[in-house]
């Protein structure tokens, strides 16, 4: 784990994140929590832990510069990405972590409750049906579905001037022209040590 921990901290610090060991360590449970549980519940197709440091870990942190206010939901959260290294990052901010799988909720209710994650709540439902007491500052969609999709799924999902944040490969520049009429910041993303491109689309709320 040594080594994977120098990678990471090697990772966060590329990305200018400000974090402690203990973050880092929990980070890294999280990996192999997710590595135990693969055997039976297929979680993820990636299997070497340098590559779940770079896709699982640095990808989903990427997006934490961006978020937007005290509350975060993350739509389709699978094994709990990005939701939990999120919230391992910042333990200020309330997360939802919501999927239509229960057995992969089941495993991300585990994590939680192993990494002792105060902030963050595991729903099992599908987004068309999720009906929470408040709206979200941040909507957080990970390869979840076409722009004009993400945004007809989880609009209502937004409080007063919060935000979508969708993480795409390649600029998508087709998808970004369905939005007429919202205001949408694009951001380059980069993971450390990896040669893919990555961005965020930013989606203001009610613009």
């Amino acid at each position: 784990m040594e080594t994977l921990d120098r990678r990471l901290a090697a990772g966060m610090e590329t990305l200018a994140l400000p974090h402690t060991p203990e973050q880092r360590a929990r980070m890294l449970a999280f990996l192999d929590l997710m590595r135990k549980w693969n055997r039976t519940y297929n979680l993820t197709a990636i299997r070497d832990l340098n590559t779940a440091v770079d896709l699982h870990l640095l990808d989903s942190l990427t997006a934490a510069p961006y978020l937007h206010g005290a509350s975060v939901l993350d739509v389709g959260t699978g094994a709990g990405l990005p939701g939990i290294p999120l919230a391992i990052l910042c333990p200020d901010k309330a997360f939802a972590l919501l999927d239509s799988n229960a057995k992969k909720t089941r495993f991300v209710q585990q994590a939680v409750i192993e990494l002792g994650l105060k902030n963050v709540d595991v729903i099992t439902a599908r987004v068309e049906q999720y009906r929470p007491e408040r709206g979200f500052d941040t909507v957080l969609a990970r390869a979840f579905a076409s722009l004009a999709e993400i945004v007809a799924a989880t609009a209502r999902l937004l409080a007063p001037g919060g935000r979508i944040l969708a993480q795409k490969g390649v600029w998508p520049q087709q998808e970004i022209e369905t939005l007429k009429g919202r205001g949408v910041r694009v951001h380059k993303l980069a993971i450390p040590g990896l040669d893919v491109e990555r961005h965020l689309v930013e989606i203001m709320a009610g613009s």
